[in-house]
């Protein structure tokens, strides 16, 4: 099997791991603790669907700093 065949999905942190006492959520990727301790062990499938989950806390995130 090449190296060219094995596609995975990107973790999204960005190297600032700090956890918001009042959303749960990382500063920088905006993954809770269980989304964290389970990256690497989540197929491909469940990995798009933590990023699907993340684009919407993102779109919030910056709705709620609007304000």
């Amino acid at each position: 099997m090449s190296d060219a065949s094995v596609v995975t999905v990107a973790s999204p942190c960005t190297g600032v791991c700090r956890i918001d006492p009042g959303t749960g959520w990382c500063a920088g990727c905006l993954r809770t603790r269980e989304e964290i301790k389970g990256w690497r062990a989540s197929d491909d499938d469940a990995k798009r669907a933590v990023l699907a989950v993340l684009a919407g806390r993102r779109t919030g995130a910056a709705s709620s700093s609007d304000a």
